[in-house]
C-alpha cells in the first residue's frame, strides 16, 4: 500500500514549465517517436498533440527562414517552447540573439514567433497559440495563411497593422 501513495494514478492539476519540458526532452529522447513526421505539442494536461507536415507548408517555412536572414539573428525551424498555456512548436523563430544550444525546449519565446497555417487548424488554436507564444515573450507572432497568400501581425496590444520587423514578403507564395 505504501508505494501506491506515491504513485500517481491521474494528473490533478496542470503540468508546470519545468514538468512541460521534462515531458518533452523525454518525447525527444524516446526512439519510439524519432521518425514521427510533423511536430509534437504537449498541452498543460500532458498530452500530446500531433500535426503531420505537407511539402508546400515545409516550403512556406524555408523561404520565410531565407527572407528573415537579412535581419541577421538566428533563425530556428519548429521550435518547441514552453508557454503558460502549454509546450507548441512554432513553425519557424527568430531572434536577435542565440539560444542555449542545449536548451530544449525553449523555456522563453524568441523575439518572432511563426505560425504556417494548415487545413488542420482551427481560429481557436491559432489564436491559443499567438496568445502563448506572447505571454511567453515573444514581441510578435506571424500568423502566415498560404492559400489565402496573406499574413497578420499580433503583438502584445493586439492586431498590428505592420511588423516592426523589416522583411519583404513580396514574392513568398510564388
Amino acid at each position: 500500500m505504501k508505494v501506491m501513495d506515491k504513485v500517481q494514478e491521474v494528473i490533478e492539476a496542470p503540468l508546470s514549465a519545468e514538468e512541460l519540458a521534462v515531458r518533452y526532452r523525454d518525447l525527444c529522447e524516446d526512439p519510439c517517436f524519432a521518425n514521427v513526421p510533423g511536430s509534437i505539442e504537449i498541452d498543460l494536461w500532458g498530452r500530446m498533440v500531433m500535426s503531420p507536415a505537407s511539402p508546400y507548408h515545409g516550403r512556406i517555412q524555408i523561404k520565410l527562414a531565407d527572407k528573415l536572414k537579412a535581419l541577421g539573428g538566428e533563425r530556428t525551424l519548429e521550435a518547441a517552447i514552453v508557454t503558460p498555456l502549454g509546450l507548441f512548436v512554432a513553425d519557424l523563430t527568430w531572434a536577435s540573439q542565440k539560444a542555449p544550444a542545449a536548451e530544449n525546449p525553449l523555456m522563453r519565446a524568441p523575439e518572432l514567433c511563426i505560425e504556417v497555417v494548415s487545413p488542420s487548424n482551427s481560429r481557436n488554436e491559432l489564436r491559443e497559440k499567438t496568445e502563448a507564444y506572447l505571454a511567453a515573450g515573444a514581441e510578435e507572432v506571424w500568423v502566415v495563411y498560404p492559400q489565402s497568400k496573406r499574413r497578420e501581425v499580433h503583438g502584445k496590444q493586439g492586431l498590428l497593422e505592420h511588423s516592426r520587423f523589416p522583411v519583404d514578403l513580396a514574392d513568398l507564395f510564388d
